[in-house]
């Protein structure tokens, strides 16, 4: 297995070092096929090692909020603390992706009981969210960027109860403790980093059209942020002092809960129906979580709603058959079958998967061992399969349902926190606001979310009811995929990603990088990508990946050469401690003691 390794980080580092993959052919023997050779490949602008620590880490998407978490776990903190202290700089520095006006999905190994679960802090669609809330007068769907910005877009937030509640089961240090990392950044400000100020350029028309995040992320005479400009942000502090001191209540019942209310409903242009009952009675879930075994490993994920851990897992075991180990990473076969597999997984989780408290969902029969192998079964012929015979599943049920495929549309704009602490407490923590700066209503320092838009548009296909359309209460399906992978019942790699549905496609490739190609972290966080849901094949412009798109159009796909802009933090518990990646194509680090 060692030699393997050895041979495939020398076609790793020939790929940094801008090598063409026939001179990393030559050099690697037989292990690895490339199917054209020639150009130059590289893997991302930077590649970094990954960080080695014995007693604790913590992986973010921006240094401070790295930091914060990694302060907690040197005060005496656990992996909760240093959670909370984390997501909460997250909402501050990386506005764009998280914060307390959005909602979490949590993984947690709980090292003295030994036990994995899952917590569910989702946003729920408000009572008086109709079928129609996001069809026109005409019962149209809405244009994606007309149902986003304003109120109509924006589900009861989760994060802040699900940082509490967790805390208060979990946690070691004192709820006020772990918040006060944020105030102060929040107050003594901290430097727009680049890509925060390209998002702001960007999404200028859209960030201006309210008071409240023009007036923040613009100056007076409309000009965007800078890069390396000190913001401060005093009305965060100001929330996060008052929840520091009264609790998650202060959130859902206070004062703040009607500022929050009063600016979905008055939205100009685009009002919502959230009030203070949504409001008061959010509750995080505790559930279950999702497991395959792949190879001697238990990889463990969020359930529905999400979608992230049993499509992966129908990935995962769909591939499980074939050597993608001897295959390797640039030989087009192993892209045939991962995209394969993708594409059929893609098509269950379109048509089964949603929101288990409001819908029956197949989650057993969609990781069932035969049901897998009759899919997989499916792919073992070296050919791609037509747009027709890529289909739904009918996967065991408990009891059946007729369902039509969803036409849901899910952009990227996440966050996703890796932490170990040295009790052997492990947290997969994705975070979001949906959509980039949500739905572009900013109240108390921080922005709410458009997450209601992760819902299917349409309520029905061809009169069939879909299993991920709004209801009062429900949570929209997700892609989040906060994963531990577990060996001999111990924790070994925890990783997840932001990306909209694209999540899937990094996770499952994280995976296979680390148990296939037996990449660390780091070399499994900077790999090049490629992707396939829908028949479609996304590859990584400038990088390795782009190299197969040749091979790929040849053996019958649609190829989009394009930017992948993954975000995948990844650790790795070893007998000599443990190794931490960042993902190089943000602004990311791991950290550790």
């Amino acid at each position: 297995m060692r030699l393997r390794r050895s041979i495939h980080l020398t076609v790793f580092a020939l790929f940094v070092a801008g090598a063409s993959p026939s001179i990393a052919q030559d050099q690697a023997s037989d292990a690895v096929q490339p199917e054209r050779g020639g150009s130059t490949a590289k893997v991302v602008e930077e590649v970094r090692g990954a960080v080695r620590a014995a007693r604790h880490m913590v992986a973010s998407a921006h240094p401070l909020a790295a930091e914060a978490g990694l302060a907690m776990l040197r005060a005496g903190g656990n992996a909760i603390d240093a959670m909370v202290a984390t997501q909460f700089v997250l909402g501050l520095v990386e506005p764009q992706s998280s914060g307390v006006g959005g909602g979490a999905f949590l993984v947690y190994f709980d090292g003295e009981a030994e036990r994995l679960t899952t917590f569910d802090g989702r946003e729920t669609a408000p009572a008086l969210a109709t079928p129609r809330l996001f069809l026109d007068d005409d019962g149209k769907p809405l244009e994606f960027f007309d149902a986003v910005v304003g109120g109509r877009s924006v589900g009861t937030p989760g994060t802040v109860m699900l940082m509490a509640e967790t805390h208060e089961r979990y946690g070691k240090l004192p709820w006020r403790t772990v918040l006060q990392p944020a105030i102060a950044v929040a107050l003594e400000g901290f430097p727009v980093s680049p890509r925060l100020a390209d998002a702001i350029a960007e999404d200028k028309e859209r960030l201006s059209r309210y008071p409240g995040t023009r007036g923040y992320f613009f100056h007076a005479d409309g000009r965007p942020l800078a890069a390396g400009e000190t913001l401060t942000n005093v009305p965060y502090a100001a929330t996060l002092q008052v929840i520091a001191e009264e609790g998650p209540s202060a959130f859902y019942r206070g004062p703040l809960a009607d500022k929050i209310v009063e600016a979905v409903r008055d939205a100009e242009g685009n009002p919502g129906v959230l009030s203070r009952v949504d409001l008061e009675n959010y509750r995080v879930v505790e559930r279950e979580p999702v497991c395959v075994t792949y190879r001697a490993h238990d990889v463990c994920g969020m359930g529905p709603p999400s979608s992230g851990a049993l499509t992966i897992g129908q990935i995962l075991k769909m591939v499980e058959p074939f050597d993608l180990a001897g295959l390797g990473f640039m030989n087009v076969e192993s892209w045939r079958l991962i995209g394969e597999a993708s594409r059929l997984a893609f098509a269950d989780r379109g048509r089964y998967m949603a929101d288990t408290d409001h819908v029956a969902v197949p989650v057993d029969g969609l990781i069932d061992e035969d049901y897998l192998a009759d899919r997989s079964a499916l792919i073992a012929e070296e050919r791609v399969l037509a747009a027709g015979e890529v289909q739904p599943g009918t996967p065991p049920w408990d009891h059946a349902k007729i369902l039509g495929d969803d036409k849901s549309i899910e952009l990227p704009s996440t966050s996703h926190v890796s932490i170990a602490d040295e009790t052997g407490n492990v947290v997969s923590l994705t975070t979001t606001i949906e959509n980039g700066f949500g739905s572009r209503l900013m109240v108390g320092g921080f922005l709410l979310n458009n997450e209601l838009t992760d819902f299917s548009f349409e309520t029905h296909e061809n009169g069939l009811p879909i299993a991920n359309a709004v209801a009062p209460g429900k949570r929209p399906r997700s892609s989040m995929a906060p994963t531990i992978v577990l060996k001999d019942g111990e924790p070994l790699y925890v990783l997840g990603s932001p990306g909209g549905s694209r999540i899937i496609g990094y996770v499952a490739q994280a995976l296979i990088s680390l148990i296939d190609w037996e990449l660390d972290p780091q070399e499994a966080a900077s790999l090049p990508h490629l992707v396939n849901r829908f028949g479609e094949y996304d590859v990584e412009e400038e990088t390795a990946a782009a190299d197969l798109a040749a091979s790929l159009v040849g053996i019958g796909y649609q190829v989009n050469v394009r930017d992948l802009n993954s975000g995948l933090h990844i650790l790795e518990m070893t007998l000599d401690g443990l190794l931490g990646g960042a993902d190089p194509r943000r602004e990311g680090v791991a950290v550790g003691d």
